[in-house]
Protein backbone atom coordinates (compact mmCIF):
# COMPACT_ATOMS: atom_id res chain seq x y z
CA UNK A 1 0.00 0.00 0.00
CA UNK A 2 1.62 3.49 -0.98
CA UNK A 3 -0.59 5.45 1.13
CA UNK A 4 0.69 4.23 4.82
CA UNK A 5 1.92 6.27 7.27
CA UNK A 6 5.62 6.17 8.25
CA UNK A 7 5.80 5.96 11.78
CA UNK A 8 8.29 5.78 14.05
CA UNK A 9 10.62 2.44 13.85
CA UNK A 10 9.80 0.32 17.42
CA UNK A 11 12.09 -2.54 17.99
CA UNK A 12 10.28 -5.63 19.54
CA UNK A 13 12.75 -8.29 19.50
CA UNK A 14 14.00 -9.31 15.72
CA UNK A 15 11.06 -7.27 14.73
CA UNK A 16 10.51 -3.73 13.70
CA UNK A 17 7.26 -2.51 14.02
CA UNK A 18 6.38 1.25 12.22
CA UNK A 19 8.87 2.44 9.88
CA UNK A 20 6.64 1.36 7.23
CA UNK A 21 8.18 -2.23 7.93
CA UNK A 22 5.57 -5.04 7.16
CA UNK A 23 2.95 -5.49 9.32
CA UNK A 24 3.29 -8.16 12.18
CA UNK A 25 0.35 -10.11 13.64
CA UNK A 26 -0.01 -10.61 17.22
CA UNK A 27 -2.03 -12.59 19.87
CA UNK A 28 -2.28 -13.62 23.32
CA UNK A 29 -1.74 -16.51 25.57
CA UNK A 30 -5.44 -17.71 27.20
CA UNK A 31 -2.97 -20.42 29.33
CA UNK A 32 -1.97 -19.72 32.89
CA UNK A 33 1.55 -18.01 32.39
CA UNK A 34 2.56 -19.65 35.55
CA UNK A 35 2.03 -22.80 33.41
CA UNK A 36 5.01 -22.89 32.21
CA UNK A 37 4.51 -26.46 29.66
CA UNK A 38 1.06 -25.66 28.48
CA UNK A 39 2.06 -21.87 27.53
CA UNK A 40 5.51 -23.24 25.81
CA UNK A 41 2.68 -25.13 23.89
CA UNK A 42 0.28 -22.43 22.97
CA UNK A 43 3.35 -20.28 22.01
CA UNK A 44 4.60 -23.13 19.33
CA UNK A 45 1.36 -23.73 18.37
CA UNK A 46 0.94 -19.73 17.27
CA UNK A 47 4.24 -19.76 15.81
CA UNK A 48 3.05 -22.36 13.57
CA UNK A 49 0.19 -20.30 12.84
CA UNK A 50 2.45 -17.41 11.74
CA UNK A 51 1.85 -15.35 14.70
CA UNK A 52 5.01 -12.95 14.97
CA UNK A 53 4.43 -11.79 18.45
CA UNK A 54 2.77 -13.05 21.12
CA UNK A 55 1.67 -12.08 24.71
CA UNK A 56 1.08 -13.28 27.76
CA UNK A 57 -0.61 -12.20 31.26
CA UNK A 58 1.10 -11.29 33.81
CA UNK A 59 -0.59 -10.99 37.15
CA UNK A 60 1.40 -11.75 39.47
CA UNK A 61 5.18 -12.52 40.82
CA UNK A 62 4.37 -16.09 39.59
CA UNK A 63 3.78 -15.74 36.44
CA UNK A 64 6.97 -12.96 36.07
CA UNK A 65 8.73 -15.31 37.31
CA UNK A 66 7.82 -18.00 34.88
CA UNK A 67 7.67 -15.25 32.28
CA UNK A 68 11.99 -15.97 32.24
CA UNK A 69 11.48 -19.33 31.79
CA UNK A 70 9.29 -19.10 29.03
CA UNK A 71 11.73 -16.40 27.27
CA UNK A 72 14.31 -19.48 27.07
CA UNK A 73 11.65 -21.51 25.22
CA UNK A 74 10.71 -19.60 22.50
CA UNK A 75 12.42 -17.01 19.27
CA UNK A 76 9.30 -15.67 19.45
CA UNK A 77 8.80 -11.82 20.70
CA UNK A 78 7.41 -11.94 23.93
CA UNK A 79 4.92 -9.24 25.60
CA UNK A 80 4.69 -8.71 29.21
CA UNK A 81 1.03 -7.51 29.62
CA UNK A 82 0.96 -6.08 33.13
CA UNK A 83 -1.29 -3.97 35.26
CA UNK A 84 -0.58 -1.60 38.59
CA UNK A 85 2.14 -3.31 39.81
CA UNK A 86 5.69 -1.44 38.22
CA UNK A 87 7.48 -4.69 40.30
CA UNK A 88 6.16 -7.46 37.64
CA UNK A 89 7.60 -5.28 34.85
CA UNK A 90 11.01 -4.70 36.22
CA UNK A 91 11.06 -8.99 37.11
CA UNK A 92 10.00 -9.05 33.30
CA UNK A 93 12.51 -6.70 32.12
CA UNK A 94 15.46 -8.23 33.68
CA UNK A 95 13.78 -12.25 32.34
CA UNK A 96 13.92 -10.53 28.88
CA UNK A 97 11.05 -9.64 27.74
CA UNK A 98 10.42 -7.98 24.59
CA UNK A 99 7.99 -5.62 25.10
CA UNK A 100 6.14 -4.37 28.24
CA UNK A 101 2.02 -3.67 27.61
CA UNK A 102 1.68 -1.03 30.51
CA UNK A 103 0.11 2.28 31.47
CA UNK A 104 2.12 4.27 33.53
CA UNK A 105 -0.44 6.10 34.98
CA UNK A 106 -1.35 3.36 36.80
CA UNK A 107 0.86 1.89 38.42
CA UNK A 108 1.47 4.42 41.22
CA UNK A 109 3.65 7.07 42.60
CA UNK A 110 6.40 9.05 40.13
CA UNK A 111 8.96 7.27 41.37
CA UNK A 112 7.87 4.01 39.72
CA UNK A 113 7.36 5.08 36.83
CA UNK A 114 10.83 6.38 36.44
CA UNK A 115 11.84 2.79 37.67
CA UNK A 116 10.33 0.89 35.20
CA UNK A 117 11.18 3.60 32.06
CA UNK A 118 14.99 2.96 33.71
CA UNK A 119 14.76 -0.86 33.24
CA UNK A 120 13.18 -0.64 29.72
CA UNK A 121 15.91 1.68 28.74
CA UNK A 122 18.66 -0.15 30.03
CA UNK A 123 17.46 -3.44 28.37
CA UNK A 124 16.18 -2.11 25.11
CA UNK A 125 12.82 -2.93 25.63
CA UNK A 126 9.85 -0.74 24.43
CA UNK A 127 6.36 -0.25 25.81
CA UNK A 128 3.13 -0.23 24.43
CA UNK A 129 0.91 2.08 26.16
CA UNK A 130 -2.77 0.48 25.99
CA UNK A 131 -5.69 2.72 26.01
CA UNK A 132 -9.34 1.31 25.96
CA UNK A 133 -12.59 2.83 26.14
CA UNK A 134 -13.10 0.97 29.59
CA UNK A 135 -9.32 2.51 30.71
CA UNK A 136 -9.41 6.02 30.28
CA UNK A 137 -7.85 8.22 33.12
CA UNK A 138 -10.03 10.07 35.56
CA UNK A 139 -9.30 13.91 34.17
CA UNK A 140 -9.50 12.53 29.92
CA UNK A 141 -12.51 11.04 31.18
CA UNK A 142 -14.27 13.77 33.33
CA UNK A 143 -13.17 16.38 30.03
CA UNK A 144 -14.34 14.55 27.28
CA UNK A 145 -16.33 11.97 28.75
CA UNK A 146 -16.28 8.33 26.86
CA UNK A 147 -15.25 9.32 23.59
CA UNK A 148 -12.40 8.59 20.93
CA UNK A 149 -10.73 11.96 21.60
CA UNK A 150 -10.65 11.01 25.71
CA UNK A 151 -8.80 7.94 24.99
CA UNK A 152 -6.24 10.15 22.81
CA UNK A 153 -5.89 12.70 25.37
CA UNK A 154 -5.18 9.55 27.80
CA UNK A 155 -2.60 7.88 25.26
CA UNK A 156 -0.78 11.50 25.63
CA UNK A 157 -1.35 11.54 29.16
CA UNK A 158 0.49 8.19 29.64
CA UNK A 159 3.28 9.40 27.10
CA UNK A 160 3.67 12.47 29.24
CA UNK A 161 4.67 10.53 32.39
CA UNK A 162 7.47 8.35 30.44
CA UNK A 163 8.84 11.05 28.64
CA UNK A 164 9.33 12.65 31.72
CA UNK A 165 11.83 10.03 32.03
CA UNK A 166 13.32 10.54 28.43
CA UNK A 167 11.77 7.27 27.08
CA UNK A 168 10.00 7.52 23.99
CA UNK A 169 10.45 3.78 22.97
CA UNK A 170 6.37 3.61 22.73
CA UNK A 171 3.83 1.64 20.91
CA UNK A 172 0.48 3.22 21.11
CA UNK A 173 -3.27 1.37 21.30
CA UNK A 174 -6.88 2.93 21.48
CA UNK A 175 -9.22 -0.26 21.28
CA UNK A 176 -12.82 0.00 22.38
CA UNK A 177 -15.53 -2.71 21.67
CA UNK A 178 -17.29 -0.01 19.08
CA UNK A 179 -15.98 -0.19 15.97
CA UNK A 180 -16.68 3.09 14.76
CA UNK A 181 -15.03 4.71 18.09
CA UNK A 182 -11.86 2.59 17.68
CA UNK A 183 -11.54 3.60 13.82
CA UNK A 184 -12.48 7.62 14.97
CA UNK A 185 -9.38 7.32 17.72
CA UNK A 186 -6.62 5.31 15.72
CA UNK A 187 -7.63 7.96 13.04
CA UNK A 188 -7.02 11.01 15.98
CA UNK A 189 -4.05 9.58 17.25
CA UNK A 190 -2.50 8.55 14.05
CA UNK A 191 -3.22 13.19 12.42
CA UNK A 192 -1.52 14.05 15.89
CA UNK A 193 1.65 11.49 16.36
CA UNK A 194 4.17 9.49 14.59
CA UNK A 195 3.86 6.48 17.26
CA UNK A 196 3.43 3.14 15.64
CA UNK A 197 0.21 1.86 16.54
CA UNK A 198 -0.99 -1.47 17.57
CA UNK A 199 -4.74 -1.30 15.97
CA UNK A 200 -7.39 -3.85 16.78
CA UNK A 201 -11.10 -3.90 18.10
CA UNK A 202 -11.29 -5.26 21.76
CA UNK A 203 -13.81 -7.93 23.23
CA UNK A 204 -14.81 -8.25 19.64
CA UNK A 205 -16.48 -11.18 20.25
CA UNK A 206 -16.99 -14.84 19.57
CA UNK A 207 -14.77 -16.00 16.18
CA UNK A 208 -18.08 -15.10 14.12
CA UNK A 209 -18.79 -11.70 15.07
CA UNK A 210 -15.33 -11.15 16.14
CA UNK A 211 -14.20 -11.39 12.44
CA UNK A 212 -17.06 -9.32 11.66
CA UNK A 213 -16.05 -6.57 13.90
CA UNK A 214 -12.40 -7.01 13.33
CA UNK A 215 -12.43 -7.18 9.53
CA UNK A 216 -14.63 -3.45 8.96
CA UNK A 217 -12.53 -2.53 12.18
CA UNK A 218 -8.89 -3.32 11.11
CA UNK A 219 -9.31 -3.35 7.74
CA UNK A 220 -10.75 0.46 7.41
CA UNK A 221 -7.51 1.81 9.12
CA UNK A 222 -5.23 0.12 7.32
CA UNK A 223 -7.08 0.94 4.08
CA UNK A 224 -6.43 4.31 5.06
CA UNK A 225 -2.88 3.75 5.49
CA UNK A 226 -2.96 3.48 9.22
CA UNK A 227 -1.71 0.47 11.57
CA UNK A 228 1.86 -0.95 12.07
CA UNK A 229 0.59 -4.15 13.95
CA UNK A 230 -2.82 -6.14 14.73
CA UNK A 231 -3.99 -8.15 16.71
CA UNK A 232 -7.93 -9.76 16.24
CA UNK A 233 -9.46 -10.50 19.83
CA UNK A 234 -11.43 -13.32 19.34
CA UNK A 235 -13.70 -15.72 22.18
CA UNK A 236 -11.95 -18.33 20.69
CA UNK A 237 -8.72 -20.49 20.10
CA UNK A 238 -5.53 -17.99 19.80
CA UNK A 239 -4.95 -19.43 16.49
CA UNK A 240 -7.72 -18.58 14.77
CA UNK A 241 -6.98 -14.94 15.24
CA UNK A 242 -3.98 -15.53 13.48
CA UNK A 243 -5.83 -16.92 10.64
CA UNK A 244 -8.26 -14.10 10.92
CA UNK A 245 -5.58 -11.12 11.18
CA UNK A 246 -3.87 -12.84 7.62
CA UNK A 247 -7.25 -12.72 6.20
CA UNK A 248 -7.79 -9.01 7.01
CA UNK A 249 -3.77 -8.04 5.97
CA UNK A 250 -4.43 -10.24 2.52
CA UNK A 251 -7.75 -8.95 1.60
CA UNK A 252 -6.42 -4.77 2.76
CA UNK A 253 -3.43 -5.68 0.20
CA UNK A 254 -0.48 -6.01 2.95
CA UNK A 255 0.20 -9.44 2.48
CA UNK A 256 0.97 -11.33 -0.66
CA UNK A 257 2.10 -14.59 1.29
CA UNK A 258 0.37 -17.75 0.94
CA UNK A 259 -2.60 -18.71 -0.83
CA UNK A 260 -5.39 -16.25 -1.95
CA UNK A 261 -8.29 -18.40 -2.03
CA UNK A 262 -11.74 -16.64 -4.06
CA UNK A 263 -15.06 -18.69 -5.01
CA UNK A 264 -18.04 -16.99 -5.94
CA UNK A 265 -21.67 -17.24 -4.29
CA UNK A 266 -23.77 -19.96 -5.24
CA UNK A 267 -27.28 -19.43 -7.69
CA UNK A 268 -29.30 -21.79 -9.73
CA UNK A 269 -26.99 -21.95 -12.51
CA UNK A 270 -24.63 -24.26 -10.51
CA UNK A 271 -24.62 -27.06 -11.00
CA UNK A 272 -22.67 -28.81 -9.18
CA UNK A 273 -21.57 -28.78 -5.03
CA UNK A 274 -19.78 -25.76 -4.95
CA UNK A 275 -19.91 -25.06 -1.14
CA UNK A 276 -18.80 -28.62 -0.24
CA UNK A 277 -15.76 -28.23 -2.83
CA UNK A 278 -14.67 -24.79 -2.18
CA UNK A 279 -14.83 -25.43 1.67
CA UNK A 280 -12.70 -28.86 0.75
CA UNK A 281 -10.23 -26.72 -0.86
CA UNK A 282 -9.93 -23.88 1.11
CA UNK A 283 -8.96 -26.14 4.39
CA UNK A 284 -7.04 -28.12 2.16
CA UNK A 285 -4.64 -25.03 1.15
CA UNK A 286 -4.69 -23.26 4.79
CA UNK A 287 -0.97 -24.39 5.39
CA UNK A 288 0.21 -23.73 1.71
CA UNK A 289 2.50 -20.92 1.34
CA UNK A 290 2.61 -20.58 -1.80
CA UNK A 291 1.92 -17.32 -3.46
CA UNK A 292 -0.79 -17.90 -5.96
CA UNK A 293 -4.75 -17.09 -6.42
CA UNK A 294 -6.81 -20.27 -6.93
CA UNK A 295 -10.50 -19.76 -7.69
CA UNK A 296 -13.52 -22.33 -7.68
CA UNK A 297 -16.31 -20.69 -9.40
CA UNK A 298 -19.76 -22.55 -9.93
CA UNK A 299 -20.48 -22.06 -13.88
CA UNK A 300 -19.47 -20.61 -17.07
CA UNK A 301 -20.84 -17.32 -16.22
CA UNK A 302 -18.55 -16.92 -13.08
CA UNK A 303 -15.93 -18.92 -14.18
CA UNK A 304 -12.50 -18.14 -16.28
CA UNK A 305 -13.53 -14.98 -17.59
CA UNK A 306 -14.20 -13.61 -14.06
CA UNK A 307 -10.82 -15.23 -12.54
CA UNK A 308 -8.99 -14.99 -15.23
CA UNK A 309 -6.45 -13.31 -13.14
CA UNK A 310 -6.09 -16.52 -10.62
CA UNK A 311 -3.11 -18.75 -11.02
CA UNK A 312 -5.49 -21.46 -11.40
CA UNK A 313 -9.28 -22.71 -10.59
CA UNK A 314 -12.44 -24.63 -11.54
CA UNK A 315 -15.59 -23.60 -13.53
CA UNK A 316 -18.56 -25.89 -12.64
CA UNK A 317 -20.69 -27.22 -15.34
CA UNK A 318 -23.44 -29.80 -15.25
CA UNK A 319 -21.87 -32.49 -12.82
CA UNK A 320 -18.17 -31.25 -14.05
CA UNK A 321 -16.33 -28.73 -14.06
CA UNK A 322 -13.04 -27.47 -16.38
CA UNK A 323 -9.56 -26.56 -14.78
CA UNK A 324 -8.27 -23.02 -16.21
CA UNK A 325 -4.97 -21.68 -15.39
CA UNK A 326 -4.29 -17.63 -16.05
CA UNK A 327 -7.80 -17.48 -17.66
CA UNK A 328 -6.98 -20.08 -20.37
CA UNK A 329 -8.99 -23.51 -20.48
CA UNK A 330 -6.81 -26.90 -20.11
CA UNK A 331 -9.30 -29.80 -19.80
CA UNK A 332 -12.51 -30.92 -18.56
CA UNK A 333 -13.31 -32.61 -14.89
CA UNK A 334 -15.98 -34.97 -13.67
CA UNK A 335 -17.37 -33.39 -10.30
CA UNK A 336 -15.92 -36.67 -7.76
CA UNK A 337 -12.77 -35.41 -9.07
CA UNK A 338 -12.65 -31.83 -8.96
CA UNK A 339 -11.14 -31.79 -5.56
CA UNK A 340 -8.17 -33.88 -5.99
CA UNK A 341 -7.18 -32.80 -9.57
CA UNK A 342 -7.08 -29.30 -8.57
CA UNK A 343 -4.63 -29.77 -5.67
CA UNK A 344 -2.24 -31.95 -7.57
CA UNK A 345 -2.22 -29.28 -10.01
CA UNK A 346 -1.40 -26.49 -7.40
CA UNK A 347 1.11 -29.40 -5.98
CA UNK A 348 2.74 -29.23 -9.17
CA UNK A 349 3.12 -25.61 -9.70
Amino acid sequence: MNNRKLTKPVRVGNITIGAGARIPVQSMCNTKTGDVGKTAEQIAKLEAAGCDIVRLAVPDKAAADAFGTLRQKTNLPLVADIHFDYRLALICAAGGADKIRINPGNIGKSDNVRQVAEACRAHHIPIRIGVNMGSIDAESEKKYGRTPLAMVESAFYHIGLLNQYDFDDIVVSLKASDVAKTVEAYRLMSARSGYPLHIGVTEAGTAYMGMIKSAVGIGSLLLSGIGDTIRVSLTADPTEEIKAAKGILRAAGYSDGGVEFVSCPTCGRCGIDLIGIASKVEMALAATDKPIKVAVMGCAVNGPGEAKDADIGIAGGDGCAVLFKKGAIIKKIDEADIVSVLLDEIGDM
